[in-house]
């Protein structure tokens, strides 16, 4: 189990106390990191102060009128009107004396926390004036824990669930705006794959970034296109004078089948991100139209949050720019800013080669806004390179003869880690698909190539779908897979890769993983069921 990102959620209260034995060993303590207009980041910081290990800790407070969050970090939050509870998450609950750990969330007004309690008592570690005896667990004392009750979580009882799931950790997966035509693929095939129960959250993709504003992509195939029967979500077919059609509707179903589920606007990507330099002249502009467009009444209820994929600021991709390093940070924050409570997450390079595009982002301060960075460890090698040497695109490690340093995933992560990203707001992300060459004698990675291989949307990339049938996989190479068949070779993640990748990424402490894209799996979503079980358990 690793991290638990609870976001946005429209929560029940739940409060879980301690035993009075740790009642009377930890304080919590409270900084606020940035602020702005309209809110702030905080960071609450939970010590163990006693003599024994801390084995799980609750803090609750209250905010006063006008001050909410439902955006936070490292932790789990449940709210009950104005009073929040956070409890740990898996890989942060246990605290040796002495020992210290903290979570973060984004305020949404200016007002700080007032009554709080970490593991029943108060905050600073002193005594607590509504309990005439603390030191007594007292079941009809609503500051002490009942023993008794079953329903009233014990963080020192190792066969106590707790609340929910705390070691649940973030599935992200990209649905396609354009994969309704060719691909054929629809919000319904995330329920018939058994995929929608395993996402935590679904990333659209993709709008676009036109004259310094957020503009839609392909506007029939959001909100006009006309669903049968057979084709929706619930079985209830389109009428000709709904005022909303198309994905985003289908996508408001499926909130409404799976309301724990996410879903999150996405601009940019590798076609559409020539827009964003432009943009990034006027930044809070840039993130008020693009507030105003994912919120816009039309589709209400559909979105939760903006994810931006700009390849690459201060970089290039199909265009270059030459912001600065903080142009990342920058744009973060005035989206931070606008978006205030909702969700803010990017899609961000996975170049760890000196001096190459992660040395040129100070992605550390643009991840103090962020709820997540997605982080793309794929596309590293393939047929782009047209005479090869064949390579793995999505390596987690070095191997002997990679053909260039940095390109792995591992190497990306760390120096991430050391630019000051927490590895909590990180994710992992996985391909969906291979990439291949033709011409190629050698079954090992290495071998020399006269082409991209046959693809049925684009040379040099298939689906796992079809791989997995047409060319399976006859040998792995740092931690992936790859396969020789004929005179192809294609590299491509199989169920059993990504196991090994996603028990990885609960080693590095990450916040889960992340895929390109939904319509490259199977019908039975085996590659989705890999990710939870890896991540989950």
């Amino acid at each position: 189990m690793t991290l638990l990102v609870v976001l946005a959620l429209p929560l029940t209260a739940l409060v879980a106390l301690a035993s009075p034995a740790q009642a009377a060993t930890a304080t919590a303590s409270f900084t606020r990191t940035t602020q702005w207009e309209t809110g702030y980041d905080a960071r609450w910081t939970v010590t163990n102060t006693g003599s024994t290990p801390l084995q799980g800790w609750t803090v609750t407070w209250t905010f006063p009128e006008g001050t909410s969050t439902s955006t936070l970090w490292d932790g789990a939050l449940t709210r009950d009107g104005n009073r929040y509870t956070v409890t740990n998450v898996g890989w942060n609950g246990t605290l040796a004396p002495g020992a210290s750990t903290s979570f973060g969330f984004s305020a949404r007004g200016l007002g700080d926390p007032i009554d709080c309690r970490v593991n029943g008592a108060p905050c600073d570690g002193g005594s607590d004036p509504t309990d005439p005896d603390p030191t007594d667990p007292d079941p009809t004392d609503p500051a002490d824990p009942d023993p008794t009750d079953p329903t009233d979580p014990d963080p020192t009882d190792p066969t106590d669930p707790g609340p929910g799931n705390p070691g649940d950790s973030v599935v992200t997966g990209y649905f396609t705006e354009w994969g309704v035509y060719d691909r054929n693929y629809h919000a319904r095939n995330i329920v018939t794959s058994g995929s929608a129960e395993r996402l935590t959250h679904i990333n659209y993709a993709f709008g676009n970034v036109q004259n310094g504003r957020c503009t839609m992509g392909d506007a029939y195939a959001a909100t006009d296109r006309a669903y049968t029967a057979a084709e929706s979500v619930d079985g209830v077919a389109d009428t000709w004078d709904q005022p909303l059609r198309g994905n985003f509707n289908q996508l408001l179903k499926l909130k409404e089948q799976h309301p724990h589920l996410k879903i999150v606007w996405s601009f940019g990507g590798w076609t559409w991100s020539g827009g964003f330099p432009d943009a990034m002249k006027n930044p809070e502009a840039f993130a008020r139209s693009c507030f105003d467009l994912v919120n816009d009444p039309r589709w209400e209820g559909v979105f939760d949050g903006i994810d931006l994929d700009w390849e690459y600021p201060n970089g290039c991709g199909l265009s270059c720019d030459s912001s600065g390093p903080r142009v990342f940070g920058d744009m973060m924050k005035a989206f931070r800013a606008e978006f205030g409570d909702q969700l803010v997450t990017a899609a961000i390079t996975a170049d760890a080669s000196t001096g190459g595009k992660i040395d040129a982002v100070d992605y550390a301060y643009g991840a103090e806004y962020a709820d997540l960075i997605h982080v793309m460890t794929y596309d590293f090698f393939g047929a782009f390179a047209a005479q090869g040497p064949t390579a793995p695109h999505s390596p987690l490690t070095s191997y002997p003869g990679i053909p260039a340093q940095g390109f792995n995933s591992a190497d990306a992560i760390a120096k991430l880690k050391a630019q000051g990203v927490p590895s909590e707001k990180l994710t992992l992300g996985i391909g969906f698909y291979g990439r291949g060459w033709t011409g190629v004698t050698q079954s090992a990675p290495g071998g020399s190539a006269t082409g991209a291989a046959p693809g049925r949307y684009e040379a040099g990339i298939e689906d796992y779908k079809v791989l997995k049938e047409r060319c399976p996989a006859t040998g792995t190479i740092a931690g992936t897979a790859y396969a020789h068949c004929g005179n192809q070779w294609w590299s491509y993640d199989t169920p059993a890769t990504v196991l090994s990748k996603m028990a990885w990424a609960n080693q590095q402490g990450l916040g889960g993983a992340m895929f390109w894209e939904l319509s490259g799996d199977t019908a039975g979503g085996e590659l989705i069921r890999a990710i939870d079980q890896g991540l989950n358990g």
